[in-house]
């Protein structure tokens, strides 16, 4: 990796960590160049733009999010033990991703929902490929036999998803010390209720 690859890596590290805190919208190319002790047209000449530098965090984040989450749990085997993998690291992912402000797909949403444009497109369509490949793992686990065959893939995975949320909320915004308990129970109820005869 070059030096200004290194650069580029050590500004989107420090941007996803504002961001994470400020929101994408809140993060300046000003404060950014500030922490990082680069000249504004220095760091300018990496992104070109704002929404240049937003869509590279999500990109940044959401490569993290496939090292630390997804290729560990994907490395478990098909079906049931799988959604469990994904379930655990899922549920690790602020502790081995630590940022200020908690979750950047989190934020992101929140701030992007209703606002138009590239970075919202592509938080947009990395949340829908993540809910894809959840239910494509419920897939598995009816195939498997472990799930029930009449169990709606997509319909496990929003409630999975939900359950994640419930978790980041409780433990972000509550500072609840049983959100970690609440939501293995949640998960756990889940799996239950999919394996559970008609």
């Amino acid at each position: 990796m070059g030096k200004g690859e290194l650069t580029r890596q050590a500004i989107l590290e420090k941007a996803t960590a504002i961001a994470s805190e400020a929101g994408l919208g809140g993060l300046t190319i000003g404060k950014l160049a500030e922490e990082l002790e680069l000249s504004k047209s220095g760091l300018f000449a990496h992104f070109g733009s704002k929404e240049s530098l937003q869509v590279a965090i999500l990109e940044r984040a959401a490569e993290r999010f496939v090292e630390v989450v997804v290729k560990p749990g994907l490395r478990a085997p098909r079906g049931e033990p799988r959604l469990r993998a994904l379930f655990n690291q899922w549920r690790l992912w602020p502790k081995l991703n630590p940022m200020p402000g908690g979750c950047i797909f989190v934020t992101a949403s929140i701030e992007l929902d209703d606002r138009p444009g590239p970075a919202r497109d592509l938080l947009v369509k990395q949340q829908r490929d993540w809910l894809d490949l959840l239910a494509t793992t419920v897939r598995g686990a009816i195939a498997e036999g472990r799930f029930r065959k009449d169990v709606d893939p997509e319909q496990f995975a929003h409630d999975f998803y939900a359950v994640m949320l419930g978790f980041h909320h409780a433990l972000r915004l509550l500072h609840d010390p049983k959100a970690e308990k609440r939501a293995v129970r949640a998960f756990e109820n889940l799996v239950e209720a999919a394996r559970r005869p008609q």
